[in-house]
């Protein structure tokens, strides 16, 4: 990782747009001694939650509940839906992912490594090879056999968030990138602390539910009910 004071970040275009963020894709790079030639250099993404006028934050009241907010007048605007607690709900979401790929990561998760959060921007590393994004599970196609590397990897990813206490609560084939064979899980502002949170049952099966029928209709059988009582069981 580039950590030097004298990087400069060059955005180099967008990878991918979403309803509540979007995400750059950028070089940071340390100037040869001429000043002018890159020397050290890196390849990272910058995941930019979207302001008020453009992003709708209406779904994050489902997975914070549990969670506490220490400053009132904040807690209150988001409460309202005004313009400034939108603001504060995009900082709010942007932060909340950095802490969890923290957390993840250093549990050893297969997560984006976290580089840094500034307001409602949130620099983590690029998965991917050169400035082509690795492609998301939803793209895989293969034989039973095939896929079940992919399968193992993704239950026991969910095995390892379980064991943590909590659910990816939006788990997807659309948020799981395929890397040269590995599975890494992206897209986690709304992880859910399964315990605390009154619905967090429910959005653990719905992730099971949501893997296991993607990998179904691919041939491959997958029992969400099963996958759930080991996750549950993981947990207590």
């Amino acid at each position: 990782m580039v950590t030097s004071a004298a990087a400069i970040d060059t955005e180099l275009g967008i990878v991918k747009t979403g309803k509540e963020a979007d995400v750059f894709l950028i070089e940071r790079a340390v100037p040869d001694s001429d000043g002018r030639t890159p020397g050290e250099r890196v390849i990272l993404a910058a995941k930019r939650y979207r302001g008020p006028e453009t992003s709708d934050f209406h779904r994050s009241s489902r997975y914070t509940e549990g969670r506490g907010m220490r400053n009132t007048r904040d807690s209150r605007a988001v409460a309202r839906g005004s313009s400034y607690g939108r603001s504060v709900s995009a900082s709010r979401w942007a932060y909340a992912e950095f802490e969890a790929l923290r957390t993840l990561y250093v549990r050893g998760l297969p997560v984006p490594y976290p580089v840094q959060v500034n307001g409602s921007e949130l620099l983590m590393e690029f998965i991917g090879d050169g400035q082509i994004a690795a492609p998301r599970l939803a793209t895989q196609r293969g034989t039973a056999s095939e896929l079940y590397p992919l399968y193992a990897q993704v239950v026991e990813i969910m095995r390892q968030l379980a064991r943590a206490g909590v659910a990816h609560g939006d788990l997807s084939p659309y948020n799981l990138l395929v890397h040269h064979g590995r599975v890494v899980v992206i897209d986690l502002p709304q992880l859910v602390e399964v315990v605390s949170n009154p619905g967090g049952m429910d959005m653990l099966y719905r992730d099971c539910v949501n893997v296991c029928t993607w990998f179904t209709r691919q041939g491959l059988g997958c029992d969400a009910d099963a996958v759930f009582a080991e996750l549950v069981a993981e947990m207590f």
